[in-house]
């Protein structure tokens, strides 16, 4: 059993939230192998930590450890900074150049933002994984090298390979031992311990006094979502620290002065079970409705077609068949039945307000009587059926607090969610009034 308590004091990590735990004992148990990892998350989570602790803890920890942004090298020169070229390989190439892949020989590279990284040293990259070796910019001569890479992104790599941005065969090379950095909205209970920890430093740093939160300041950081994570956290603090001068007590009115006015949405809705699953972003299943109405719209339009289909051919027999697949067509107005004649009726296609009748035109009497059905059974218009994901969820927030009396913590229970977050949708939705 991996005891995660000493590997947060010596690479100095904050919080107990178990999807961080969690994280930092597949570092620690990968450690040991040689195996390839991609670190995801989203930006400002503390990646480049958890390359940190998998090279310090493994067996190449005396060796060379580089860290590489490859989304801050130009495209053109890439090739060269990781393989390293030969003189005259190119304008400017005045002598030989070792690159990272050589200098780390026996050590750990660490590739940060891998999907910026063009397909053309994706290849070469995936050469150096399979095979442990790399051709230098302008030679032909193949270098062995035993380098460990450890790879992170903040973009949905299977997405990019999907797009033709990114290898698949790399993808999966790279993705042999998956590491997912949590956002710092899913850490609840760790920003506050966060903002201590960076109040102290900058209080020793500045040679001043720690910053302070009243209640009231406490849960307006406690409900921010902080789409920047412990990056912008630590920057909001810094900034309080040096700006508010001799004032160490922030109260609400300055923190929401810090706080940018219109920062990205967090994913909060009620999770209705404790997957962590129900936490993907909530756009998606707008997109299942609107595909699922889509197809029904579609259904509805293809039976349509086929009573047209069916009625240029005379095909009354077949009609009568088949009578059971169109009931919810009849239903929606499209389609109108004369019980008593047992002629069927219907709208015209190309003219909404003509009607089509299975019997002689020159019969008065009946094309009368069949005006008078139509009306008769003409449908009342029906309330259409709210779909609005926010007052779905609105509800649901009402009637779980007044099934426990407005006890929060019960009701944040039967929703499945924090009381953090129900604190914040119950702000949002002013039901706290």
């Amino acid at each position: 059993m991996i005891d995660v308590q000493p590997i947060k004091l010596r690479f100095g990590i904050i919080g107990h939230s178990p999807l961080l735990n969690h994280a930092i004992k597949v570092a620690a148990q990968v450690a040991g192998t040689d195996m390839s990892v991609l670190i995801t998350g989203e930006s400002g989570t503390g990646k480049e930590s958890f390359s940190k602790i998998i090279h310090q803890l493994s067996t190449r920890k005396h060796s060379t450890f580089i860290a590489i942004n490859c989304g801050a090298i130009p495209e053109g020169t890439i090739n060269s900074e990781l393989f390293g070229h030969e003189k005259g390989s190119f304008t400017g190439a005045a002598g030989t150049r070792k690159g990272y892949f050589e200098e780390a020989d026996g050590g750990t590279i660490f590739l940060d933002e891998i999907g910026e990284m063009p397909l053309d040293t994706q290849a070469m990259l995936l050469r150096v994984l399979e095979n442990g070796e790399f051709i230098k910019v302008g030679s032909s001569k193949p270098q062995k090298t035993d380098v460990r890479v450890v790879a992170a992104t903040n973009v949905r790599l299977v997405q990019a390979v999907e797009e033709g941005k990114f290898r698949e065969d790399l993808y999966y090379r790279l993705n042999t031992v998956p590491i997912f950095v949590p956002p710092l909205r899913d850490r609840e209970d760790d920003v506050e311990l966060l903002f201590r920890k960076f109040a102290g430093d900058f209080s020793e740093r500045y040679r001043s006094k720690p910053i302070i939160l009243d209640d009231e300041a406490k849960q307006i950081l406690l409900s921010y979502p902080f789409p920047g994570n412990v990056r912008q956290l630590k920057n909001l603090v810094e900034q309080m620290s040096v700006l508010e001068g001799d004032n160490r007590h922030i109260d609400a009115e300055i923190l929401r002065s810090y706080l940018p006015k219109n920062a990205p949405r967090a994913n909060t809705l009620p999770a209705l079970s404790g997957n962590e699953k129900a936490k993907d972003n909530f756009s998606e299943r707008d997109l299942l409705y609107k595909i699922l109405f889509e197809m029904r719209r579609d259904v509805t339009e293809l039976k349509q077609l086929v009573l047209s289909i069916l009625e240029g051919q005379g095909s009354a027999g077949m009609l009568q068949k088949y009578e059971h697949l169109f009931d919810d067509v009849s239903k929606n107005g499209d389609s109108y039945s004369d019980e008593k004649s047992n002629l069927p009726l219907y709208l015209n296609p190309s003219n909404s307000n003509s009607v089509n009748y299975n019997q002689d035109p020159q019969d008065d009497a009946a094309i009368e009587y069949a005006k008078e059905v139509e009306e008769e059974n003409e449908p009342e218009p029906e309330e259409e059926e709210t779909l609005s994901l926010e007052k779905k969820e609105k509800e649901m927030i009402i009637k779980a607090l007044d099934k426990n009396n407005n006890r929060r913590k019960y009701a944040a229970q039967d929703l499945g969610i924090s009381e953090r977050t129900l604190y914040r949708k119950i702000k949002q939705y002013e039901l706290d009034k």
